[in-house]
């Protein structure tokens, strides 16, 4: 039974989050989260633009709370609309951003450049940008293309730290996959705790040394 409710939650989150990132991709739509409880359905959607997701006077935000329930078969939906501080350092909304960047026909390659760039100078500490189908008209091979800058880990404690987002990029020529890695200002590294340890034990020698020449002098 307790199993059962779980799978329920998973296949309505899923497919509420494909029906919100259609439906607020102007908003910059980020990802949802819901919160079950005896009285109400809370749903926090994450996106760019609040002010687009809300509308005037609540009048948005009142349609889609009405079209969710009637859609989803969910009771008593309360939604909570939170903004995105820094855009450029969340995942979903840069692969969102690229793959709606392709479908406007820009090239891939000067797409990717300007988001690894925006992502680098939005404090990053490094990222990855992977595109993957025909990238070059409708008779060229499908090919994969990457680009990465600064430092981004792959295995280990540090990797669950990156976040990861992957969209879709609907093109003639076919599907474009995309997937953005990006690992953030306040990752915790291995290595600069080892530096910052390291710096202590030098502080602390030298901060030794300089008591016991006071006292003798």
């Amino acid at each position: 039974m307790i199993e059962r409710k779980f799978v329920d939650y998973g296949k309505t989150k899923v497919m509420l989050d494909r029906y919100l990132k259609d439906r607020l991709s102007r908003a910059g739509y980020a990802g949802v989260d819901i919160q079950k409880t005896p009285l109400v359905t809370r749903i926090i959607i994450k996106v760019e633009r609040p002010g687009l997701v809300i509308g005037r006077k609540g009048r948005s935000i009142k349609e889609l709370t009405d079209d969710i329930e009637e859609k989803f078969g969910l009771q008593n939906v309360q939604i909570k609309v939170e903004e995105i501080s820094v855009p450029e350092l969340d995942a979903v909304v840069m692969a969102n951003r690229i793959a709606r960047s392709l479908e406007k026909g820009l090239h891939f390659r000067k797409v990717m450049n300007w988001a690894a760039d925006r992502i680098m100078k939005a404090g990053a500490l490094g990222c990855e940008i992977v595109i993957s189908g025909k990238l070059v008209g409708k008779g060229g091979m499908a090919r994969r293309e990457r680009v990465a800058v600064g430092y981004l880990k792959k295995a280990g404690e540090p990797a669950k730290q990156v976040r990861v987002a992957h969209a879709q990029a609907l093109k003639k020529a076919g599907i474009i996959g995309v997937t953005v890695r990006i690992a953030p200002p306040d990752m915790e590294l291995p290595e600069k705790k080892g530096i910052s340890e390291q710096l202590k034990v030098i502080g602390g020698e030298n901060g030794n040394n300089e008591n016991e020449g006071t006292q003798s002098a």
